[in-house]
């Protein structure tokens, strides 16, 4: 076995390419096969991405000398596989979300301590230079007490440019599932855990038709919400209020992410992104200032949070892209959902630590 921790990816669908290419150039850690149920895409992949082997899953799973499976199969399919990979002795990273229920992400999280692995999950986009510049200004203390924070993320969904859209529209989908990740991951990295949510949902269009190829005309039906709004009461004190909708043909120019502090105010940039622009107004300058990243990872680092995690096994320390974060993300999501059923606030049971910032540079 190489210096160097082996990895195998499973499933080669539309993310994958990023992940392939990242991996394939990484210092830190050897890609030695991709697997997919379609062998013809595996094989694909493999070729395109300069994949040393294209595999079967089962033989991806039984190959000793890969030591971390990236799981980029479809939301439901999560659990199974990541089920499979730490029974197989194998740490692994899941593609958001950690699972689709959170029974099954809390049987990940003890199998892997059972048997000494790790668990990790997308997205690690939080550890890139934008966030990560916004991580520093806030520790330095730039905006004060942090009070409160703001996070929205609106489109008219995929069906218009996605080839098989929809999974998007059954369980496990939603603007939550598939792109709340994003925003409650940076929330909790910057600011901490959340102890107790509530919310409202609803369904606006309960069918839907695909636009785009090769799929165009076919009629979808949705079987979960399309427009969520949370409260999110976090532990230190803020409170965050978080938009992810589906149903929404275009809306006026507003912030990804903004937390409001005593003492000025910080716009976060699109957390679906690696850079962006940080912006910070300070209540003694009053004015907005554009600051400089201070961190690296601007470009699309897909494939970060698998590195950092294959060096933790080895460092003995926890991994940034946690099972525990990624596991509390999905738990505020259920319970934003289940908050809006019920009526109430819904305490969360789980915590994580805030991860330890990226090194400056």
């Amino acid at each position: 076995m190489g210096s160097k921790p082996g990895v195998g990816v499973i499933g080669c669908g539309n993310i994958s390419g990023i992940y392939l290419k990242n991996l394939r150039e990484s210092s830190a850690v050897e890609l030695l096969a991709c697997a997919d149920l379609d062998m013809e895409r595996a094989r694909a992949r493999a070729a395109e991405f300069g994949v040393p082997k294209a595999a079967t899953v089962a033989e991806l799973l039984a190959d000793p000398k890969i030591s971390v499976v990236v799981n980029l199969t479809i939301p439901n399919a999560h659990f199974s596989v990541a089920k499979q990979a730490l029974e197989a002795g194998k740490s692994v990273y899941n593609e958001k979300p950690l699972a689709i229920e959170v029974s099954e992400g809390r049987q990940l999280l003890e199998l892997a301590r059972a048997k000494g692995l790790l668990v990790g999950g997308a997205p690690d986009t939080f550890m890139g230079a934008g966030i990560q510049t916004c991580r520093k200004l806030l520790d330095d203390g730039a905006i004060g007490t942090p009070i409160a924070a703001m996070a929205f993320m609106t489109c008219h969904g995929h069906e218009s440019w996605h080839p098989d859209p929809e999974f998007y529209y059954k369980k496990g989908g939603g603007p939550m599932f598939d792109m709340g990740p994003y925003y409650l991951t940076a929330l909790v990295s910057l600011l901490g855990p959340v102890k107790r949510v509530t919310g409202s949902v609803r369904i606006s269009f309960s069918e839907r038709t695909i636009t785009s190829e090769p799929k165009r005309g076919t009629r979808i039906k949705v079987d979960v919400p399309t427009h969520v709004a949370g409260v999110l009461d976090f532990a230190n004190g803020a409170v965050g209020t978080i938009v992810t909708s589906f149903d929404i043909w275009e809306a006026a120019p507003y912030p990804r992410i903004e937390i409001y502090g005593s003492e000025g105010t910080l716009r976060v940039p699109d957390p679906n992104t690696f850079g962006g622009e940080v912006l910070l107004y300070r209540s003694t300058k009053g004015e907005w200032e554009s600051i400089p990243h201070t961190h690296g990872h601007s470009d699309n680092s897909r494939g970060l949070g698998v590195e950092d995690m294959a060096s933790a096994s080895i460092e003995k320390r926890p991994p940034r892209a946690s099972g525990e974060m990624t596991f509390h993300v999905l738990e505020i999501m259920h319970a934003i959902h289940d908050a809006s059923r019920a009526g109430k606030h819904v305490a969360l049971g789980s915590k994580c630590e805030r991860p330890e910032p990226m090194r400056v540079g």
